[in-house]
């Protein structure tokens, strides 16, 4: 695999979108979860059909990369660079391009919680792409550019069919009746590291949800790697229970 520090025109990423990537959250000046991560990217090349790369040579990379006790880490893994055309035929040697950037502050976001409304614009349906961190993201810019004329902090995406599957840049988490839930993510969405990390720590049922069970529920909450655990304080105008949120996840470690 290449390391690069800019891709040129020529990149398959730059041309059509066709790589995936991971945001890492550096805490101490460590690459926190990086294992939760590194499985991502192999699972997301082989699904992508990339071409293997030498993980002990990205983790590396990424150590290297790290200047700062806390601060964010994106590792982006392209094809790699051919000429003109759609066809992935014989390109055998992947980019990666590493970047770093200040750790934003969620801390108000974590202690205050959050509003969410629900987006107009609806996920596609996609079994083979669904779960994916690709790097065509249009989908995500478009739910943010709703997001700023909402006021509300974050907004539930739906698919084609109403299922909610996530909000626009993290996954998402229910309490209905004592029981946790989160939204299967075989057709749509992004399944997240922090997302993937607290289904190992608690009891967490995934399955197909709509917009009347996030009503019902008692408590919400959004998660990635970067914010951790943020609850949610009002769904929709409802206020919920944001203590149980914190209850939920005592002693579990971001």
């Amino acid at each position: 695999m290449l390391y690069l520090q800019a891709p040129n025109s020529t990149d398959r990423s730059f041309q059509y979108g066709d790589g995936l990537f991971t945001t890492v959250r550096v805490k101490d000046g460590k690459a926190m979860l990086w294992d939760l991560h590194l499985q991502r990217l192999v699972s997301g090349a082989k699904a992508l059909l990339i071409h293997e790369f030498d993980t002990d040579e990205l983790t590396a990379q990424v150590q290297q990369a790290i200047s700062a006790s806390d601060q964010v880490i994106k590792v982006l893994i392209s094809r790699g660079q051919a000429g003109r055309g759609y066809s992935p035929q014989g390109i055998e040697s992947p980019c990666c391009y590493i970047s770093t950037a200040a750790l934003p502050d969620y801390s108000n976001w974590q202690q205050q919680g959050i509003r969410l409304g629900v987006a107009g614009f609806k996920l596609a349906q996609q079994p083979a792409l669904a779960g994916l961190k690709h790097n065509n993201r249009l989908e995500q810019v478009l739910i943010k550019a709703e997001l700023t004329e909402r006021d509300v902090d974050e907004l539930v995406v739906l698919d084609q069919t109403d299922a909610v599957i996530e909000v626009s840049a993290a996954n998402l988490m229910f309490c209905k009746k004592g029981q946790w839930f989160t939204p299967k993510l075989d057709r749509a969405g992004v399944n997240g590291v922090m997302r993937q990390y607290l289904m190992t720590q608690r009891a967490i049922t995934e399955g197909c949800f709509s917009l009347a069970d996030l009503q019902q529920a008692e408590a919400l909450l959004v998660c990635n790697a970067l914010m951790g655990v943020v609850p949610v304080k009002e769904f929709a105008g409802q206020a919920k229970n944001m203590e149980l949120v914190r209850q939920f996840f005592h002693g579990v470690e971001f």
